[in-house]
């Protein structure tokens, strides 16, 4: 696997990702997390990917054939719902991974790779947030790869409440 930086032209690569990540978590039931809906059927959630695209560090995970397999976008400012620090941090404002390939390591080398880059910045601060609701898998799964629970939040949409989890590690 290689990572690579990317950038407006891997949006399109980006949505089909998260496509295949809605199908996968809707067929076991979990919708909790972002609806039953392909990204690519929602323009304002589409509109979003190709704004981190353009305005965001996206680092892209490749296959050896060249298939993104992973994509992970870092800004240094976080997303509004976020509780803000008093110190400069790297935040995930993206992270997905190809189902069809995990356990494979995509989402740890991408995780590791922003720790780098935090590193490379100067960053002393990871953060990320995730979808918290069902059974917390997916906060968990943050926890194996070395964050740290900071904070809950929830946002209020139109299908209702949306639990979240703020999680860090220190660089």
């Amino acid at each position: 696997m290689k990572i690579r930086t990317g950038g407006p032209e891997d949006a399109a690569a980006t949505l089909a990702l998260l496509d295949a990540a809605v199908a996968w978590l809707a067929a076991r039931g979990r919708t909790g997390q972002w609806g039953d809906r392909p990204w690519t059927s929602r323009p304002a959630a589409a509109e979003r990917i190709h704004r981190y695209a353009a305005e965001y560090l996206l680092r892209a995970a490749d296959d050896p054939q060249g298939r993104t397999v992973g994509v992970c976008v870092l800004a240094e400012t976080p997303p509004d719902y976020a509780p803000p620090v008093t110190e400069r941090e790297l935040y995930v404002r993206l992270l997905v991974t190809d189902r069809e390939h995990t356990g494979r390591g995509i989402g740890a080398a991408l995780v590791a790779d922003a720790v780098a880059e935090a590193r490379r910045r100067g960053i002393g601060l990871l953060r990320v947030d995730c979808y918290a609701g069902d059974d917390g898998a997916l906060v968990a799964q943050y926890e194996r790869l070395g964050f740290t629970s900071t904070d809950a939040f929830t946002v209020d949409r139109p299908t209702g409440p949306w639990p979240g989890r703020i999680l860090a590690v220190r660089v």
